[in-house]
């Protein structure tokens, strides 16, 4: 058990923004405690869904408030960050005042649900395609920084967790911002499509960016055009060194309203038994045939993307797939063997907005276990507590 201990600062701002930001009803059980008396209380977080652990951002926020409220509260993560988390589980105890905690649980169960939902996506698309490099670019789908900061957070703890068990999970991210969480200095990415549309042609872009940034690897969008194939190769015609040497790739990205260049259904069909003839013959619903051999970015469309690009003997050139890509479609992907370098997406996302939810309840009051009837399973066992020194 850890325990985040305060000091003598104040915040005020702090305390105005919780104030603010959590609801009505724990600021006013913090008045009321206040007139009748404080009780030392323990709270237990916990999930109705499987999770990956994500707790830090909401800890480092609980540990602020100690600071500002130069108090102290004594944690014990149960499930540590990256551990997998079953439905309904306790994943954190958090115990110290009821007067200094009361107002908190909003907040802390901002920080914890949706964080940990999105490790487990992340987690769930790394192993799907162990072999593939994934890009987080979850920037421009979220709400703001503060959530921007999260959903960077939870994919570098979810890819972690799947690197641990052999997969490549997520090499960086799109924007500088959030790139620590990565490893890295900056976000990764060449150009989108508006720089395709300024400069004219795929190839003038390209040109462009080698310019600029000479020694930088190159990724060329190659479906502004509808060209993908014809645009892809004369890419390669004007940068042969670039795509001998493995410095070259190509991000598709096709959206869903029409084929790849030179597919249509049939030929995707015989794309895909040419490449990955089982695959047809397990998908399970009409999203999976539609990632198979549909319109936008099938494994149809990478497949055929691979094969013009091998035929002309450029082997060494690399493939970006990306648009959603959540977790079915990876395991499409990997069932198609789609041969992917990396995937870029945000799509770690939660979809179902309710499924983030966390919840907390106090089990225990001047330590005596005591919770509402039904949450009965969140009480510490026994042995836990004899762990925990308790």
């Amino acid at each position: 058990m850890d325990a985040l201990v305060g000091s003598n600062a104040t915040n005020g701002q702090l305390a105005k923004d919780i104030a603010a930001r959590t609801d009505s009803y724990f600021n006013r059980t913090r008045t009321v405690v206040q007139r009748f008396g404080d009780r030392a209380v323990t709270y237990a977080l916990f999930m109705r869904r499987p999770v990956i652990s994500a707790p830090r951002l909401m800890l480092e926020w609980l540990r602020e408030v100690a600071t500002s409220r130069n108090t102290e509260f004594a944690v014990d993560v149960i499930h540590p960050e990256g551990q997998w988390v079953g439905a309904g589980e306790p994943m954190v105890y958090i115990s110290g005042s009821l007067i200094e905690l009361s107002d908190l649980e909003t907040i802390l169960l901002q920080k914890l649900g949706p964080a940990c939902v999105a490790a487990h996506n992340a987690y769930q698309m790394s192993l799907a395609l162990p072999h593939v490099g994934f890009l987080a670019m979850d920037a421009r789908h979220c709400a703001g920084a503060e959530m921007q900061e999260m959903m960077a957070y939870a994919a570098s703890v979810g890819s972690e967790s799947a690197r641990r068990e052999g997969a490549k999970g997520f090499v960086g991210n799109a924007s500088d911002g959030t790139a620590h969480w990565f490893g890295t200095g900056r976000g990764l990415g060449t150009m989108p499509h508006s720089l395709i549309g300024y400069a004219g042609s795929t190839v003038r872009a390209a040109e462009m960016f080698h310019e600029t940034f000479p020694d930088e690897n190159l990724t060329v969008l190659v479906d502004y055009f509808g060209r993908e194939i014809t645009d892809g190769l004369a890419v390669c015609a004007r940068f042969p060194d670039l795509a001998s040497g493995g410095r070259l790739s190509f991000r598709l990205d096709t959206h869903g309203g029409r084929f790849l260049e030179g597919l249509d259904p049939a030929e995707s069909y015989a794309v895909i038994d040419r490449r990955a003839p089982g695959a047809i013959r397990r998908y399970r619903s009409d999203t999976e045939l539609r990632y198979l051999v549909g319109t936008g970015v099938s494994a149809a469309a990478i497949w055929r993307m691979r094969e013009a690009l091998d035929e002309a003997g450029h082997t060494r050139v690399r493939i970006v797939a990306s648009s959603g890509f959540g977790t079915d479609k990876c395991r499409v992907m990997a069932d198609a063997r789609a041969p992917i370098d990396v995937v870029g997406t945000g799509s770690f996302i939660p979809d179902a907005w309710s499924e983030t939810y966390a919840t907390a309840d106090i089990v225990e009051y001047d330590a005596v276990p005591l919770v509402k009837v039904g949450r009965e399973f969140l009480l510490r066992k026994n042995n836990e507590r004899k762990r925990n020194g308790a």
